[in-house]
C-alpha cells in the first residue's frame, strides 16, 4: 500500500511552509508522526506531492531520512497534465487542487493508496482504520470520518467535509466552515447554503481517504469537464477531491465506505495552535505512544 501526502499548499494562514514547522521534543515535524503510524499500520511506500521548488528542502528534510526506512516518491504538482488532457494553459501560482495533486501522482501510483495533508496529525487509529480497508477493497473507497469535536480549533473556524451516510456509504460531503458559536457546532457550507448545527460526534473528513488506482482514470474524465465548466474562473479554481468523490457517488460509479475513527486530529491551521500540538506530542511521547526519539 502506498501513503500519497499532499503537501504543495502554501500555508497562507499559518504564513510559511508550516509542513516543515518543528513540533516534536526533538525537532520532529507531523510528517514524522504521519508515517511512522502509516508503517506500523502497513503501508510500505510513501508518495510526496510537492511544489516543484520545494524539493531540496523536502528531500534534505525528509526524504533522506524516510528512505531509510520505506520507499520515498516525488511528484511535483504543476498544471503541464492539466494542457495535455485539455489542451488548456493554465498560469497560476497556487496549486489547482486536491483532486488535481492526486491526478499528478498517477505515474508513481499503481496500487491501493490512501491520502492524507502533510500539516495533520491524523492518529494511529486512523492509520489502522484505513489501511485495514485498503488491505481487503477491490473497488470501494474508503473515507476516515472524525468526530468533529475531535478535530476544532481554538484559534478560529476550520474547514471541514460534513459526512452524510446512509448503512455505512457516503452519500454527500458537505465542504464546510465550522465554528463554535454560543457552545453549539455550526456548519457553514462553503457553497453559501444556509449554517445549520451539528451534533459534537458528526463524522467529518479530514482527507484522509483511500482509494483503487481506477480514481486516476475519472480523475482525468472529469478535469476536463471541470475546467470546461469553470472556465471563466481558472485562475481561482480548485479541482477538489470532495467533490470528485461525490460526482462518482452520484453517477453510480463508486460506493464510498464512512470509516469511524476515534482519534483526534491536531494540526496548525493558525500559528496560535503550534502550543497545543507541541503539548500533545509531548504528551504522547512522555506515555510512550511514540518514541522518544525518532
Amino acid at each position: 500500500m502506498t501513503l500519497v501526502i499532499m503537501a504543495a499548499g502554501m500555508g497562507s494562514r499559518f504564513g510559511g511552509l508550516k509542513q516543515i514547522e518543528p513540533v516534536g521534543p526533538h525537532g520532529e515535524i507531523i510528517i514524522d508522526y504521519s508515517i511512522y503510524d502509516a508503517l506500523i499500520a502497513g503501508f510500505t511506500k510513501v508518495v510526496f506531492i510537492i511544489k516543484e521548488e520545494n524539493y531540496e528542502v523536502f528531500k534534505e528534510i525528509i526524504g533522506d531520512r524516510i528512505s531509510k526506512k520505506v520507499q520515498v516518491e516525488y511528484v511535483f504538482q504543476k498544471n503541464d497534465n492539466i494542457y495535455k488532457l485539455t489542451g488548456v494553459k493554465i498560469e497560476r501560482i497556487k496549486p489547482f487542487g486536491t483532486a488535481h495533486a492526486i491526478l499528478c501522482a498517477k505515474d508513481k501510483v499503481h496500487e491501493n493508496f490512501a491520502i492524507i495533508n502533510a500539516d495533520d496529525f491524523y492518529g494511529r487509529d486512523a492509520f489502522i482504520k484505513i489501511a485495514d480497508f485498503l488491505k481487503n477493497t477491490n473497488s470501494n473507497y474508503g473515507l476516515v470520518g472524525y468526530h468533529i469535536c475531535n478535530t476544532i480549533t481554538a484559534a478560529g473556524a476550520v474547514k471541514r467535509g460534513v459526512c452524510k451516510a446512509e448503512n455505512g456509504k457516503i452519500t454527500s460531503l458537505i465542504e464546510s466552515s465550522v465554528d463554535i458559536v454560543d457552545g453549539k457546532y455550526i456548519a457553514s457550507p462553503l457553497s453559501g447554503a444556509s449554517p445549520f448545527e451539528i451534533s459534537a460526534d458528526q463524522l467529518v473528513s479530514m482527507n484522509m481517504i483511500g482509494f483503487t488506482p481506477k480514481i486516476f482514470d475519472y480523475l482525468e474524465k472529469r478535469l476536463k469537464t471541470f475546467v470546461v465548466e469553470k472556465k471563466d474562473e481558472l485562475d481561482k479554481c480548485e479541482y477538489l477531491i470532495p467533490e470528485v468523490i461525490c460526482n462518482q457517488i452520484n453517477d453510480g460509479e463508486v460506493q464510498v465506505d464512512l470509516l469511524d475513527t476515534n482519534s483526534v486530529w491536531y494540526g496548525i491551521t493558525y500559528k496560535e495552535d503550534k502550543e497545543l500540538v507541541v503539548s500533545a506530542l509531548k504528551k504522547m511521547t512522555d506515555e510512550g505512544i511514540y518514541p522518544d526519539k525518532m
